[in-house]
């Protein structure tokens, strides 16, 4: 038997106050399962919609309870018990030796939470506050790629003043630039929670509308006409990357339905990809992931675009989705690296990466 005094206490921290609850709380349950309980003591705090912390009784199970995705999965739970606090507990270095960040977008994947983690002193799985800040706003992440020579779709940003006193002048300047149809999506998001897809000018303007819901920012883009790929990285100075999945959506493009609701949309693994693609798709990948200064992990979603060959860069996901059909973990499955030989190498990792900080002056 284990002594349970020589295990690795790790914290998991899902839910959250961003659109991504429910998938944070579906990832959870991956990660939670792929860590051996005769290596990890697992310690769970979940984070309520509003932003209270769940740190007793049941967590999992007092938020799955209240999740339209778990109802609709018909996988809902009856609530627990659980005292919920109006902050963040306490974390100390003493009761937890590495916390694993599960949380999707903003107050989560966007540097909040991991700058209360570098201010206590305790490791963390996944980017640090600089790099989770960056990745997470899709505008500044693309004007970071693009200083760094890393090809993507031409696009412009809308914030909430200029929409609300211009409407009529950033509608003409959209289709002037990109014509129709083209994506809108807000500018601090995942899971494609708020994206649209515009066919005309009324559509347009009513995704327009539905993206500040969920941010200040809005991020208009051209409409490419090419293939959904998508690549993981993982390490911190030293990354590597993974063989490359296909997206193949169920709806007219991949977004949360197709991703979490509707059995409807097919994942290749690997994709089948013109000769030197993948090298290239790899090569990319850490490029950007060095570019964005990335730690742990990230998954790198491009285009294939049809009739050029073109790759191009779409999103960088410092915390990606992490649920049975995500995928990161099934494209490093398929590279040879299975589920808890995952989990257990981001951990180390990000052990690693806190003793090497704390080296330097």
């Amino acid at each position: 038997m284990t002594d349970p005094d020589t295990r690795i206490n790790v914290t998991i921290l899902f839910g959250g106050q961003s659109g991504e609850h429910d998938v944070s709380l579906r990832s959870a349950q991956t990660v939670i399962r792929a860590l051996d309980p005769a290596k990890y003591n697992v310690r769970q705090i979940g984070i309520t919609r509003d932003g209270g912390w769940i740190t007793t009784g049941a967590p999992m199970d007092a938020l799955t309870a209240d999740s339209p995705l778990f109802q609709l999965a018909a996988e809902s739970s009856q609530p627990s018990a659980a005292t919920v606090d109006v902050g963040p507990p306490a974390l100390s270095s003493d009761s937890t030796d590495v916390v694993f960040p599960v949380l999707h977008g903003p107050m989560g994947e966007d540097g909040t939470v991991q700058g209360m983690l570098e201010l206590a002193g305790i490791p963390y799985v996944g980017s640090g506050v600089l790099g989770s800040a960056v990745a997470m706003d899709k505008a500044m992440a693309r004007l970071v790629l693009a200083q760094a020579n890393i090809p993507g779709a031409r696009w412009l940003l809308i914030n909430a003043n200029e929409w609300a006193n211009s409407r009529s002048t950033v509608l003409q300047s959209v289709v002037d630039q990109f014509g129709l149809p083209c994506f809108v999506k807000p500018a601090n998001m995942g899971s494609s929670v708020g994206v649209s897809k515009a066919h005309d000018e009324h559509e347009l303007l009513a995704a327009i509308d539905l993206a500040f819901e969920y941010d200040r920012r809005v991020l208009v883009e051209e409409a490419i006409d090419g293939r959904e790929l998508e690549i993981s990285v993982l390490g911190n100075d030293a990354p590597r990357a993974s063989v490359a999945g296909e997206v193949v959506p169920g709806n007219e493009f991949y977004d949360f339905n197709a991703k979490y609701v509707d059995d409807n949309s097919a994942l290749i693994i690997p994709a089948e990809l013109p000769e030197g693609k993948l090298a290239e798709m790899q090569e990319i990948a850490i490029r950007a992931f060095r570019a964005l200064d990335l730690a742990g992990l990230a998954r790198i979603d491009f285009f294939l675009e049809r009739g050029t060959n073109r790759l191009l860069v779409n999103e960088i996901n410092t915390i990606p989705g992490f649920t049975s059909i995500s995928m990161y973990p099934m494209l490093w499955e398929a590279s040879g690296v299975p589920l808890e030989a995952l989990v257990t190498e981001l951990i180390n990792l990000a052990i690693e990466r806190h003793e090497r900080k704390r080296r330097v002056r």
